[in-house]
């Protein structure tokens, strides 16, 4: 086999310790030198110093955790790094057992047999890092609403059913006068926006309830908690725009995209950064990200559609996009819909598994089908005309 790399080097990384081993090619004969080095910062510069002695040019390591990061940030700029997909090296045919980690990392990297993953640049990383955190604070805020509704429904108190957001203003002034001991219905239902559609009446018949200490004590903490995630996620809109004031004309073009807001295209940003040359062609980003299936097509027969698990963190965010946009009016993915929905009709009886009539809702990501950069095939119908159309639309 061809080798690619004559001067390279495959790294093991663990959580203490990192596990080096240099390949060297001179003329058809191949030398392997392996060393131990902690992963101190100190032996890490002396990893890095053994690597330029060997004169090494490529460099490549495991994703294995966050462990490989500051291995990254160390090498950067002196090697050519290859950040492999552990799973992706181990269904390699011909590993064998007892050949060790470091070796056959450096074997698969002198042959051009490791596929890099996509690793951003580091002002996207810390832009990543931040967007991340950001998401995981919103899902906090949201179980604790969701624990706020439950103890509500513990004291019979029918607010949700009355109002759509009780994280709204009329809805927290409601709780903070609960906490504060009020008990009186009509009093409660006063506090209410004159914009609420319900009636101060039926207001009133929801907040009649039996709330106690215990649910006062418990409504007050998960409140003060959500007003604090608030406070902390503000602190980080702010950094996140500050760090995205180079790349504000990329946000700018992004929000030109029907169902994507400012949130979305900031983490969209980050997690694709602004430079799509590591993605070959238009279909290697839909797919990296898991929104789209590699079709198996032969003879007219399909085989499994399912999607990858793709980004855990890009993928939500579009597909949330794709529903706003389906959602707003005038747009391809809402004709899409509605074509597709009066094609297939209502189907009867239960999908294998266990929905009822799973065709007609789109309650899951994998109807992938409506998103940007599908091409599973439309009938004649759908293709030319029954809704007017002349011709389908580009997915440009």
């Amino acid at each position: 086999m061809k080798t690619l790399h004559r001067r390279c080097a495959g790294l093991d990384v663990h959580s203490e310790s990192v596990v080096a081993c240099v390949r060297l090619t001179v003329r058809t004969k191949v030398s392997h030198e392996v060393r131990r080095f902690s992963t101190t910062t100190r032996d890490l510069l002396e990893l890095r110093d053994w690597l330029s002695a060997q004169g090494v040019t490529h460099v490549a390591m495991e994703a294995t955790g966050v462990y490989w990061k500051p291995i990254w940030h160390i090498l950067e700029g002196r090697f050519e790094l290859v950040l492999a997909n552990a799973a992706h090296i181990r269904n390699v045919p011909g590993r064998k057992s007892d050949v060790n980690d470091a070796v056959w990392i450096s074997d698969l990297l002198a042959h051009g047999l490791i596929r890099a993953s996509f690793v951003p640049p580091n002002p996207i990383q810390e832009v990543r890092d931040l967007t991340r955190t950001r998401t995981q604070l919103t899902r906090e805020v949201a179980q604790h609403v969701q624990r706020i509704q439950k103890t509500l429904e513990d004291a019979n108190i029918k607010l949700v059913s009355v109002i759509s957001d009780i994280m709204g203003m009329s809805g927290r002034r409601i709780l903070k006068a609960m906490i504060a001991g009020e008990t009186n219905a009509m009093r409660l239902s006063e506090l209410g926006s004159a914009r609420l559609k319900c009636s101060r009446s039926d207001l009133a018949v929801a907040l009649d309830g039996r709330v106690t200490a215990h649910h006062r004590f418990l409504i007050d903490h998960h409140l003060g908690l959500i007003e604090e995630l608030e406070r902390r996620i503000a602190a980080f809109d702010a950094r996140i725009e500050e760090l995205l004031a180079p790349f504000r004309d990329a946000i700018e073009r992004l929000i030109t995209i029907p169902g994507v807001g400012r949130v979305a295209a900031e983490v969209i940003l980050a997690e694709i950064g602004p430079d799509m040359t590591p993605f070959l062609t238009a279909g290697h980003l839909p797919s990296w990200a898991g929104v789209v299936p590699r079709l198996d097509q032969s003879a007219d027969k399909r085989r499994s559609t399912r999607v990858r698990h793709g980004a855990p963190w890009l993928k939500p965010v579009l597909v949330q996009c794709a529903w706003r946009a389906v959602r707003a009016k005038g747009t391809y993915l809402q004709a899409q819909f509605f074509r597709l929905k009066a094609r297939r009709g209502p189907k009867k009886g239960r999908h294998r598994s266990g929905s009822v009539n799973s065709h007609s809702r789109l309650s899951h990501v994998e109807r992938w089908d409506l998103l940007p950069g599908s091409r599973r095939p439309l009938s004649r119908q759908a293709r030319c005309g029954q809704d007017g159309c002349q011709a389908r639309p580009s997915h440009q």
